[in-house]
């Protein structure tokens, strides 16, 4: 349902749609770099990404490509912090991301 510049969208809802971003990015991305949203809550997703990642494009990037995924299926949303493991060498990052355009129905 559309009110005013945001949708209101269901639980499942918005599961399904983070789901089918997951889908997307790994299937141009992988083995390189795999995601899952691993958490939800409200306005914002963290999502785990792990694998080899291309180092000399910036690791960095490989996260922050999921908020272009999420806007090709119509959520627009800001990468706002980047957790990474004190292990330079780790495989994996954690993006927490905002969305804006998605209000959350508890229903």
């Amino acid at each position: 349902m559309y009110r005013g510049n945001k949708f209101r969208l269901s639980y499942n809802e918005i599961r399904e749609a983070l789901s089918n971003a997951e889908e997307l990015y790994n299937r141009y991305r992988s083995p390189e770099a795999i995601a899952k949203v691993i958490e939800a809550d409200g306005d914002k997703i963290a999502v785990l990404f792990e694998g080899h990642f291309c180092r000399s494009c910036g690791v960095n990037d490989w996260v922050e490509d999921f908020k272009y995924i999420l806007s090709d299926i119509g959520i627009e949303a800001e990468l706002i912090d980047v957790i990474e493991p004190s292990d330079a060498e780790a495989d994996w990052r954690i993006g927490v991301f905002k969305l804006k355009n998605i209000g959350y129905n508890k229903h």
